[in-house]
């Protein structure tokens, strides 16, 4: 079979077998010898360590340290020599110490006689540590030569071209355990591929013969090779069902949708009955019972009379409000009122409303300040975005206290503006403050039935805001508490 998934096996596995071999030996012959050398470098400044530990402690002279100084040696195969003031040889490891004593001499004396021979790796005022070849026997060496800390003088070095071969070695047996790796390699993935490819013909034989069966299965897969055969094969079953199963899940899908829709109108009835029951409660009560006081002439009063007849128009006012605040939210929730957007001078709209309540406020003793730019031109349905500053407003005149001030700034945020409407007085606790946007939620019921309030605008608010994709929400400040909505720059 040209498109093989055996052969695509295969070859996958011994290309990625390949490479990483063919990365290890690039590894191992660009970098292993800096590595080499980096760790003699090291070595060398141990045995210097140890011989200024040992000098500095009195251990010299002890068996101990011979016994260490002989490991040190063998284990970083060093040779070194160290030196008295009087140049007389305290500790030599080799039976060339004539020869050491002469380089470091000459080091000391003539430390710039060959420098076409060394090149320096580290230099400090105790020592100098280099990479040299010997100019007689044409030996490269790591050497490390100066003073201790009690001013005795020292060389210590390791040969250069045991790094050199044992690089080469590794090098060498990589690739040759690499090659052979491949060989193997190949040979087992090959078999078990074809391990791997058997059921999977064997399943397209059979597939043949199911093909006229109904199964809901389809591959989308293009490639020619064994699953390609056995995905062709599933196609033909599953093209039979493909369309029965589609219509059957649409009807499903709408079916559920008018299921939930169902179930979320009969929740938000039984929810805003309750609710105008309860807020009606109160104010019928009110009624009922001042219009039988009236009716059986409980006082003759003439300033009495008129009092329980203001009450009683007061409290059907009060009803009248609720009632066309519950059917504007209503008509908001079941997307009955659609936004118009349109486009408007946002700085305009509140200078005219601030100049209709200016009454309001003066009454109250509220200081009211506008900031932003003119004009400010946004997209928003006029009216609702209207009726949100009113919510808003009306809040901050009914909760304002200590300063009595209400700010109101229009600020550039991107490509939108925001409205911030801002009061003094106490801020909102944080128990309420996940549900102020709830319908009929009051954080403080006595104050809100002193100034009729309904517990609805914000819930309008939030309604109105949702209709347009805006956003809206509150802020709380330690000296009062600001109620923000966003709408589109122009």
């Amino acid at each position: 079979m040209k498109y093989s998934l055996k052969k695509q096996f295969a070859l996958i596995f011994i290309g990625l077998m390949a490479a990483a071999i063919l990365c290890c030996w690039f590894m191992n012959s660009t970098f292993l010898e800096s590595y080499y050398m980096n760790n003699k470098e090291k070595a060398l400044m141990d045995v210097y360590e140890q011989l200024n530990f040992s000098f500095a402690d009195g251990s010299v002279e002890t068996e101990a340290f011979e016994i260490q100084l002989q490991r040190l040696c063998g284990k970083y195969n060093v040779s070194m020599l160290v030196l008295d003031e009087n140049s007389q040889m305290l500790i030599a490891t080799m039976h060339e110490s004539e020869i050491l004593k002469k380089q470091l001499l000459n080091n000391i004396f003539f430390s710039n006689a060959h420098p076409d021979f060394e090149k320096i790796l580290k230099q400090t005022d105790q020592y100098v540590l280099r990479s040299m070849q010997d100019p007689r026997t044409r030996t490269e060496f790591i050497e490390m030569w100066g003073f201790l800390e009690n001013g005795n003088l020292f060389i210590i070095r390791t040969p250069k071209e045991g790094i050199l071969e044992s690089v080469s070695i590794s090098n060498r047996f990589l690739a040759y355990t690499g090659l052979a790796a491949v060989a193997i390699g190949g040979i087992v993935i090959w078999l078990v591929s074809r391990k791997v490819t058997e059921p999977i013909l064997e399943l397209a034989a059979i597939s043949e013969k199911m093909a006229e069966l109904d199964f809901e299965t389809r591959y989308e897969g293009r490639v020619r090779n064994e699953i390609g055969i056995l995905g062709e094969n599933i196609n033909r079953l599953s093209a039979a069902l493909q369309q029965t199963i589609s219509e059957l899940k649409t009807a499903n899908n709408e079916l559920q949708k008018d299921v939930e829709k169902r179930e979320e109108i009969d929740e938000m009835r039984k929810e805003f009955l309750s609710n105008v029951s309860h807020e009606l409660k109160t104010p019928i009560a009110l009624i009922q019972g001042y219009a039988e006081g009236l009716q059986e002439g409980i006082s003759d009063d003439a300033e009495s009379r008129a009092f329980y007849c203001e009450v009683i128009r007061d409290e059907a006012g009060r009803m009248n409000q609720i009632v066309q605040k519950l059917l504007t939210l209503n008509q908001l929730e079941f997307g009955n009122d659609v936004a118009a957007m349109e486009r408007f001078d946002l700085q305009e709209m509140l200078a005219t409303f601030l100049q209709s309540a200016d009454i309001l406020t003066k009454q109250n003793g509220i200081t009211v300040r506008l900031d932003g730019e003119k004009p400010c031109y946004v997209w928003a349905d006029e009216y609702k975005t209207e009726e949100v500053i009113r919510n808003y407003f009306s809040n901050a005149v009914h909760h304002c206290s200590g300063e009595k001030i209400i700010h109101i700034r229009l600020s550039k945020r991107e490509d939108k503006i925001r409205v911030s409407v801002f009061n003094t007085g106490r801020p909102i606790s944080g128990e309420a403050l996940p549900h102020i946007w709830e319908k009929f939620y009051k954080e403080d019921k006595a104050r809100t039935r002193e100034y009729g309030g309904s517990g609805v605008g914000l819930s309008i608010v939030k309604a109105i805001m949702e209709a347009m994709n805006e956003r809206y929400g509150v802020i709380n400040y330690e000296n009062g508490v600001e109620f923000w909505f966003e709408l589109a720059a122009n």
